[in-house]
């Protein structure tokens, strides 16, 4: 539903430093950026809570997707100058290239990695439905948000499994972690082998 989409976006830019992420992003110049992760849904469930909109966020992801170069010195030549831009902003702005991912998620998560196509591609790889969301903002000022599974999932405060890449274990301790900040969830089990998805 359009206006629970506009309800989403409102939510999330009521946390001013995602305001200020998606005001100063283009400056970095790099190509298909999103403000992702816990800064969008967790602003969101901040909102449903009526509690402050920073709350429990523990870090803001800006994902781009640069496939020109792999390596990790383009990519940190990237994190160095946002964090410059964001020097004055009091979160922390985690930046990374999906195109990159695919080299070090096997030995940061346990699991083989995928090579994404784009970063929207990253987000619908989110462990559960509720986190896949995104947020980018057009020259003219346009917020744009991607939801692949829809926004009703965030809105009911409802972690869903997407099983498509996370492993059942990187599920179920971010889970764990996210009830102790926000216990109003409902935490949906892993499905069993064999269960349709």
């Amino acid at each position: 539903m359009p206006d629970d989409v506009d309800r989403v976006v409102a939510m999330a830019l009521a946390n001013p430093v995602n305001r200020t992420i998606l005001e100063r992003a283009p400056e970095l110049g790099v190509p298909d950026w999103w403000l992702t992760g816990g800064a969008v849904f967790q602003s969101v469930w901040n909102a449903l809570d009526g509690r402050d909109p920073r709350a429990g966020i523990t870090d803001h992801d800006l994902f781009y997707f640069d496939d020109s170069d792999l390596s990790w010195e383009s990519e940190d030549e990237v994190v160095q100058r946002a964090a410059a831009l964001f020097a004055d902003v009091d979160a922390v702005v985690e930046v990374r290239n999906e195109a990159r991912v695919h080299l070090w998620y096997a030995e940061h998560f346990g699991a083989h990695g995928v090579a994404f196509t784009c970063t929207r591609d990253a987000i619908d790889h989110f462990a559960a439905t509720a986190c896949c969301l995104g947020l980018t903002c057009a020259v003219d000022g346009t917020v744009d948000l991607h939801a692949p599974f829809g926004v009703a999932d965030v809105l009911a405060q409802r972690l869903r499994p997407n099983p498509v890449l996370a492993p059942r274990e990187v599920y179920e301790a971010k889970a764990a972690r996210w009830l102790q900040e926000w216990p109003g969830l409902t935490v949906d089990p892993w499905p069993s082998v064999g269960a349709p998805g």
